[in-house]
């Protein structure tokens, strides 16, 4: 697992929520997997119970099942649960594109911009890692360009159902459009053509629909088929 460094004034069960939360996403805690109070606890520098207030919130979007005196269990993939976080994510991403289109200033297209260049850089150098953050901040920045930083925070909690398959797919898809997404998005966010950027934004938020084939593929253990 990876331990992420604390930040300052961050409580130990948003802490703990946190790292848990980014390493299911990234799948070093796998779909299936079992996880220990005591042991999540030992390798963050934690009393258990902080760890488990943070898996009692996981297990409200359900993507961990935690179960009393028992290890708990990372959820297997349920496209039911991706689909429901994708419906609140474009509801709420397609009126961001298109309020952006007349809130975004010249400086706001720049950072997008910079972030899409970097988006290129690591999607050549195949650094899913990096790209993922990218991705994850030029979304951030949508929400701030459009003065919806709350909205934003508050639609993370279920968003780890489809953050997670994002992620699966940038390993296992062999041409990623995310980045070529992007920059479509930004181009008509800077010409204010809020029509397209909101046709953009859907396409873009449905494409795990496309990818699904690619991932069940590489990652058929973590379905319940499987």
């Amino acid at each position: 697992m990876q331990i992420l460094e604390r930040l300052p004034r961050e409580t130990g069960r948003d802490y703990a929520l946190r790292t848990i939360k980014e390493n299911i996403i990234r799948l070093a805690l796998e779909p299936g997997s079992q996880i220990s109070e005591n042991e999540l606890a030992a390798e963050m520098g934690l009393s258990r119970t902080p760890v488990r207030e943070a898996l009692i919130e996981l297990s409200k979007v359900k993507i961990v099942d935690v179960q009393p005196q028992k290890k708990s269990t990372v959820a297997l993939i349920d496209y039911a649960m991706v689909d429901e976080a994708r419906f609140l994510r474009n509801l709420l991403e397609c009126a961001v594109a298109e309020l952006d289109c007349t809130l975004a200033t010249p400086q706001d297209i720049d950072r997008l911009r910079e972030n899409v260049r970097l988006q290129n850089f690591y999607l050549e150098s195949r650094s899913p890692d990096a790209l993922m953050a990218l991705d994850n901040e030029f979304h951030k920045t949508l929400f701030e360009i459009a003065q919806k930083t709350q909205i934003y925070e508050l639609m993370q909690g279920i968003s780890i159902h489809f953050d997670r398959v994002r992620s699966m797919a940038l390993a296992s898809v062999k041409e990623v459009k995310i980045v070529e997404d992007h920059a479509g998005i930004v181009n008509a966010i800077r010409d204010g053509d809020a029509a397209l950027a909101r046709a953009l934004m859907e396409k873009h938020l449905n494409r795990y629909k496309v990818d699904s084939a690619a991932i069940r593929e590489t990652y058929p253990q973590y379905f319940p088929e499987a």
